[in-house]
């Protein structure tokens, strides 16, 4: 498992080089998350990041660890520090993970398909926050090709409409853009516009 692991820690990385950018009079701007906010959507990373650690420490079932809590003032320095957490917890993760998110009772999935689910969020919310705070960002190479595999393997579903889902319908532009770049593709059928701005005054 090495390569998902290096490949999750490289997105989850680049995710702390854009949040590190955020600051507190940020939290309040909208974000390519429909109705979330960059405090919502900080809170959901951070949150993400301890239930996933526990589920590699094999304690994934307890709701209490998927708990949402919203960010503050000091919403960098948490996702940061939860950050650093499931790189660690990663690193000597069990073979199986239990994801109460997934459904009820809380399936269990190979620790190589939790982690792969990991990491493509991250791809994905380094990029939404990287959005919310208009600062460019690029999707380091290598992890091109893996991103757009697994975003293509998320099921075009209906399950995408109900209320907290991860990722909302592809957009229909997807099957057009076969030679885009490989990060517009993944957002494209992660239902997100590459070109999404947050508009208004960013100064």
């Amino acid at each position: 498992m090495s390569d998902i692991r290096a490949l999750n820690e490289t997105a989850v990385r680049h995710s702390m080089d854009v949040v590190a950018r955020v600051t507190a009079e940020d939290l309040g701007r909208p974000t390519p998350c429909a109705a979330w906010t960059l405090a919502d959507l900080l809170g959901h990373m951070t949150v993400q990041h301890r239930g996933f650690a526990a589920a590699a420490a094999g304690d994934g079932a307890e709701l209490a660890h998927w708990r949402f809590e919203p960010a503050g003032a000091d919403a960098v320095e948490r996702y940061l520090e939860a950050s650093e957490h499931v790189i660690a917890a990663f690193a000597k993760a069990g073979d199986e993970f239990t994801l109460p998110e997934f459904g009820d009772p809380a399936p269990t999935y190979p620790a190589r398909t939790a982690m792969s689910f990991h990491f493509i969020d991250y791809v994905v919310h380094g990029w939404d926050v990287a959005r919310a705070v208009d600062v460019e960002y690029v999707l380091a190479p290598e992890l091109a090709e893996p991103a757009l595999r697994i975003a293509l393997n998320v099921p075009n579903a209906e399950r995408r409409l109900r209320p907290g889902a991860a990722f909302v319908p592809a957009l229909e532009a997807t099957a057009a853009h076969d030679d885009a770049p490989a990060l517009d593709r993944v957002l494209l059928w992660l239902g997100r516009d590459p070109e999404w701005r947050p508009g208004g005054d960013l100064s």
